[in-house]
């Protein structure tokens, strides 16, 4: 099979159930010359979402679980001191208060045992271990849930407005270190000063934000079957071996070409984006310490008709024109504005069709270990945006996660494709 999906599951309806809800503040008062945290540009131009990050673990019966919330809440509460945007509250678009306001902590059950969730997970369900808080200005919100059987799951919610994947593994990290009473290299919180603000009249941040249903699925791909999607590009590229990431965005956006049985319009313009880091880009390269929205789009121009080999080259080229030379006019910031400017029109009439893709693989996405052992998964959701796929590594080495975010008739099609393709691979 190309990929893995439990097809033998039994629907069922999870529940959680929140006993306790307090707030976390940072165990020592942030300076007050550091009470305002500017956003960058790159900040202001992220949307208003919380992404949802949740760790899932197996039972440790040696640990109550009233001893994990108080460790997790005095860690969570040193932590913040360090993370001191995350505990003050977001003021429109300009800046963060640090007032030390602190982050919402709930404790909650869930009718089920942790394997009901794990073996063939559903981003319906991941979503509702990270509760949406209400407070205006959150920038942070921390959920920790108990299983039946003695699992934990913790999950955490985060303003994007603030920060990267990067930046949300940077925090959960340092949590989980400060929880096992180890340490972590601080973050670096100067974005604004590589990235000075300014002002973008007319921007919509909440653009692309659809109102109508999104339908998300998890699909796994195991190593063996990368490997051989690879070989294949590989031959049919002369020899240019493929990354799992570049390889997997190829079949994917031709299987949805194919699923929606697209055709090449003169009057449409199709757009792949592939989110990339820019920290390494930099000149100097900015250390992985640094914190905030800190990366670029690379955008590849195919045709409805382009096979998997044409879109790889395309792909490619985008991605070596985010070079330093890139990161610098980034920090002009006016040509960006008119490429984002240009896409939003172009979107709104209805002549784009953009497909996204974002990698969090070889991040350190399996490293938080809160003093009872790793995470059996990972799960990652929350971006309410059509066309968008998000890879994350499996826990076991060399499969991917895809989190594919498409609308609902679009998604049925396309799970019908790769369904038909198990056979060919």
């Amino acid at each position: 099979m190309l990929l893995e999906r439990d097809q033998s599951s039994k629907e069922m309806v999870i529940e959680i159930k929140v006993i306790s809800m307090e707030t976390i503040k940072p165990s020592s008062p942030t300076p007050k010359s550091l009470a305002k945290y500017h956003l960058s540009f790159l900040d202001k131009l992220a949307p208003p979402i919380f992404p949802q990050l949740v760790y899932f673990y197996s039972s440790n019966p040696k640990i109550p679980n009233s001893l994990k919330s108080n460790h997790l809440k005095k860690s969570l509460s040193e932590t913040l001191s360090t993370f001191y945007p995350l505990a003050g509250r977001l003021v429109g678009n300009s800046h963060v208060n640090c007032n030390d306001a602190g982050v919402p902590f709930a404790e909650a059950e869930a009718n089920c045992n942790l394997s009901q969730i794990v073996t063939d997970p559903d981003p319906k369900n991941t979503s509702k271990f990270a509760i949406p808080q209400k407070a205006l200005g959150l920038c942070l919100a921390v959920q920790v849930t108990y299983f039946r059987c003695g699992g934990t799951a913790v999950g955490i919610m985060f303003l994007h407005k603030i920060g990267d994947a990067l930046s949300l593994l940077m925090f959960a990290n340092a949590w989980s270190a400060a929880t096992r009473g180890g340490g972590v290299p601080p973050p670096v919180f100067d974005a604004a000063s590589y990235f000075p603000p300014r002002d973008i009249p007319g921007y919509n941040p909440t653009s692309g934000i659809l109102k109508e249903e999104i339908e998300a699925r998890i699909f796994r791909f195991p190593a063996s079957k990368i490997a051989a999607l690879r070989e294949r590009y590989t031959a049919a590229c002369g020899g240019h071996r493929p990354s799992r990431v570049e390889a997997l965005s190829a079949f994917i956006w031709t299987q949805f070409i194919s699923a929606t049985g697209m055709k090449p319009d003169p009057n449409k313009i199709y757009a792949v984006l592939q989110t990339v880091n820019l920290r390494t880009r930099a000149d100097p390269p900015l250390s992985e310490h640094h914190f905030g929205n800190i990366y670029g789009l690379s955008t590849a121009r195919p045709e409805a008709g382009d096979g998997g080999v044409e879109l790889l080259r395309k792909m490619r080229e985008a991605v070596e024109a985010v070079d330093s030379g890139y990161v610098a006019r980034l920090k002009d910031g006016e040509k960006h504005l008119e490429f984002m400017s240009k896409m939003l029109v172009q979107d709104t009439k209805g002549e784009l069709v953009s497909f996204n893709f974002t990698s969090l693989c070889r991040l350190p996405l399996y490293e938080a270990d809160f003093g009872w052992g790793k995470p059996v998964w990972v799960g990652f959701s929350g971006f309410p945006f059509k066309n968008l796929v998000t890879f994350v590594d499996t826990k076991s080495e060399g499969g991917i996660e895809a989190l594919v975010n498409l609308k609902k008739r679009d998604m049925e099609k396309f799970q019908a494709c790769l369904e038909n393709l198990q056979s060919k691979l």
